[in-house]
């Protein structure tokens, strides 16, 4: 695919790459580099460097924050039209990353080396919009994130969890704990729990969900303590 083709791509990803500047756009064409990687690849780990803005192209990415444990957390999801906060973070600061990115499926992205990064972060308004449109929405999850782990009850976090993947949940309990946060046993029990009530049905590898209604009723007090 040729230099145009692939910008053009991403212009449709990212809107905002169509209002640089040509000189913008043409040290941008230049400087892209294609990766591809396949589900489960770690493509930046706890305390790496910083090298590269990745441009999602196709695919998907966890971004996890790994305890001495063993035990992970999910901090968000990116798919292909989102930018990485923290990969700008600790392009910005010059810092390694805090956290860590893996390849939820097979992916294709562009990435953007660090020094054209800057000259452009410094030259484009329209790419600074790029980096920074997330931040907030971003900023928000993780505070939204941080309350719930601090202050909510697992039984109610599960639930909301739950709630919003009816009717069909395909994820190991080691998953889904790792994206609340706790240990697979907790999840375990919790399940076996509303399977009794009637909630969920329990395979080997997903969750049916049967009332989603009720879930939400427990999820309630969550949501509306604000955490």
């Amino acid at each position: 695919m040729s230099d145009h083709a692939v910008f053009d791509r991403l212009t449709r990803l990212y809107p905002s790459l169509a209002e640089m500047t040509p000189d913008a756009q043409r040290l941008m064409r230049e400087s892209l580099q294609r990766i591809a990687a396949p589900a489960n690849h770690v493509l930046f780990d706890l305390d790496s460097p910083c090298s590269a803005f990745i441009l999602l192209d196709t695919g998907s990415i966890r971004v996890v924050k790994p305890a001495l444990s063993g035990r992970e957390i999910l901090l968000y999801r990116l798919e292909p039209g989102d930018s990485c906060v923290l990969t700008a973070s600790c392009l910005l600061g010059r810092t390694n990353y805090p956290a860590r990115g893996v390849a939820e499926t097979d992916l294709a992205a562009y990435m953007l080396p660090q020094p054209v990064f800057h000259r452009l972060m410094d030259a484009s308004v329209p790419f600074r919009a790029l980096v920074f449109h997330h931040f907030a929405d971003r900023i928000a999850d993780l505070m939204q994130l941080v309350e719930e782990v601090a202050f909510g009850q697992v039984d109610q976090r599960l639930a909301a969890y739950l709630a919003e993947r009816a009717p069909l949940l395909q994820a190991t309990h080691q998953q889904i704990a790792d994206e609340l946060g706790t240990v697979r046993e907790v999840i375990s029990r919790r399940l076996k729990q509303f399977e009794q009530l009637g909630l969920v049905q329990l395979a080997r590898g997903q969750v049916r969900i049967y009332d989603r209604e009720r879930l939400q009723q427990m999820a309630a007090p969550l949501r509306d303590s604000g955490h």
